[in-house]
């Protein structure tokens, strides 16, 4: 005889833990093949990715990638010409912007000029008719959320710095108290201590308020200080998306590792015993080993991995040339090497530069661990 085995019954706290934990598993925006084309062209060509609860994702590409355009559907502002967009499981290709648990917040930051700090902050309240008092209570703690001294309040928006417009307009943002906010170059237009403190500041807004965050930038910086994943887009295409150490350290394509910074690469065919030669001619150049990888690929070196070899030190790539021109980056410096018709980018800590000048005859390498295998 068999015996059915029947599990005691949940708690009501196990039974809250697990739907939470499933609530998390489920991503609050989900984009399966989504496209946006006009005429001819796809700006945006096929998207697959999920967002999870609470992540601080960011998109960047270069100028005409489609990262604007993938935003803006994102945002309602436009609608997809294929695929599908869901919040919560809910589809919302064509509901428009103003009828979305989500709010954007502009490169121009659209604040009404006319109205105090504290009007623009309390817009979003006053549309949901909220009494007064309440409004300004509120209004207050977003002030104090997003770190705007409590005499602001009354103060014309037009005469606050370009900072404090920003502060503004994340503090009506939050006020919209949105499922998710969307961010569209933001700190593009403010100068680089500035642009330093906001994003610290934008890190630290995520963290306490819990809100999912979808930002775009063309700035590689601030995607890898505040995002919990970046992803990459070129020609309409999210490349690649993974967290700011996966991005940088294993680059799916040529195209990743090289818009993420300055790098030496090889490209190498295959010899018949399986390791790599520079395509061009040359020595054979010591990688990773990977045989999904066809007879061509790219190797990548970032200039942080390389080192100037002396005396008995060893490498397992080793090149010779001549300093051709050094670059202070402020800690560290970045040296030019030139070896026959190439040029190699060497950087180190500046303790470890004296004495090097330019037309010194140097040794460089590196190690095959430090070296990133790409297909092409």
């Amino acid at each position: 005889m068999s015996v059915a085995m029947i599990s005691p019954p949940l708690s009501e706290a196990e039974t809250d833990a697990g739907a939470a934990t499933l609530a998390k598993a489920v991503p609050v925006l989900q984009l399966v093949d989504v496209r946006k084309t006009f005429g001819d062209f796809a700006a945006v060509d096929g998207i697959d990715v999920d967002i999870r609860e609470g992540e601080f994702v960011t998109i960047v590409g270069p100028s005409g990638s489609g990262k604007t355009t993938l935003l803006r559907m994102l945002a309602g502002m436009e609608a997809p010409s294929s695929g599908y967009i869901t919040l919560r499981g809910e589809l919302i290709n064509d509901v428009p912007a103003d009828k979305r648990p989500t709010c954007l917040v502009f490169q121009s930051l659209a604040l009404f000029p006319h109205k105090t700090v504290g009007e623009n902050i309390e817009f979003p309240l006053k549309v949901r008719k909220m009494p007064a008092a309440e409004r300004k209570r509120r209004a207050l703690d977003f002030m104090r959320m997003v770190r705007l001294p409590e005499h602001y309040y009354a103060k014309n928006v037009m005469r606050c710095s370009g900072g404090e417009k920003q502060r503004v307009a994340l503090a009506r943002a939050f006020a919209y108290d949105p499922d998710v906010l969307f961010f569209d170059e933001p700190l593009s237009a403010l100068d680089y201590k500035l642009k330093k403190v906001l994003e610290k500041e934008l890190k630290d807004l995520h963290r306490e308020s819990g809100k999912t965050f979808v930002y775009i930038t063309h700035s590689l910086e601030e995607a890898m200080v505040m995002s919990d994943r970046v992803g990459v887009m070129s020609r309409g295409r999210l490349v690649q998306i993974g967290t700011p150490e996966d991005i940088y350290t294993r680059p799916a394509t040529r195209f990743v590792a090289e818009f993420f910074g300055e790098v030496n690469s090889f490209p190498v065919k295959r010899m018949p015993d399986g390791g790599w030669t520079l395509a061009e001619g040359g020595p054979i150049i010591v990688a990773p080993v990977d045989t999904a990888m066809g007879d061509t690929a790219t190797v990548i070196v970032r200039p942080e991995t390389m080192r100037f070899v002396t005396g008995p030190s060893r490498a397992d790539n080793l090149i010779s040339g001549k300093i051709y021109n050094e670059y202070s980056l402020g800690s560290r410096m970045q040296y030019q090497v030139h070896a026959g018709e190439r040029i190699y980018l060497v950087e180190v800590a500046r303790a470890a530069a004296s004495g090097l000048v330019a037309g010194d005859a140097v040794t460089i390498g590196w190690d095959a661990r430090d070296a990133i295998l790409v297909g092409d």
